[in-house]
């Protein structure tokens, strides 16, 4: 008992560190309703986070520790939520399906509002949360907004860059920028001329 004391104690003490002051307690009392274990990692370059069942019995929420405090909450109520729609509609559900979205809204209404985001975040928030996705990441319009409160780097989204320019992912490979199709960009890797799909909102660094 005193060591679940000590753990929930530490787990506020580390909200503070990532997510908005005005946020902080009800986050708290959704991590400990929910009896969540969280980790907060380094940065995973293909997810912010993610909510797993360990063999335990557990439930794990692992959410990226390069996140700004707006894009760390709203990913960890994403996370949150996907336990709970689980907890209620069963494990067949579809991850992100009716049953997730409906349990996202519910759970971030409370938090949508000027003492957590921004005012000039808010109606961004709001509207992407009339339909939430999959990943916060396919909302051209939050993912911009949200980016204004990273710390400045050399990254550009794939689809602020013109075409037929030539880009670097993180893992060292080089493309070039094609046409839009349906809603991926086609881009050509150099080395190899094989042609692949990518995400309006993956994150790359321009070269010329």
């Amino acid at each position: 008992m005193i060591r679940l004391i000590l753990y929930f104690s530490l787990v506020k003490e580390i909200l503070a560190r990532y997510i908005p002051e005005r946020a902080i307690d009800q986050a708290f009392d959704l991590i400990v309703t929910c009896n969540v274990h969280l980790k907060i990692v380094n940065e995973r370059v293909t997810r912010h986070g993610d909510y797993r069942r360990t063999p335990d019995g557990r439930h794990q929420i692992t959410v990226n520790a390069s996140l700004n405090k707006y894009r760390f909450l709203i990913t960890l109520i994403h996370e949150i939520a996907h336990l709970v729609a689980f907890e209620k509609y069963g494990r067949f559900i579809k991850p992100h399906g009716i049953e997730w979205k409906r349990v996202f809204q519910q759970l971030m209404l409370p938090y949508i509002n000027p003492e957590v985001f921004p005012s000039k975040l808010l109606p961004v928030i709001a509207n992407h949360f009339k339909n939430p996705r999959a990943s916060s990441d396919t909302d051209e319009k939050l993912s911009l907004a949200l980016k204004q409160y990273d710390p400045d780097n050399d990254k550009s989204y794939i689809f602020e860059l013109p075409f037929g320019s030539t880009f670097r992912l993180y893992n060292g490979k080089i493309f070039r920028k094609g046409n839009k199709k349906v809603k991926r960009y086609e881009c050509v890797e150099i080395a190899t001329g094989r042609v692949y799909l990518f995400n309006p909102n993956a994150e790359v660094e321009l070269l010329h």
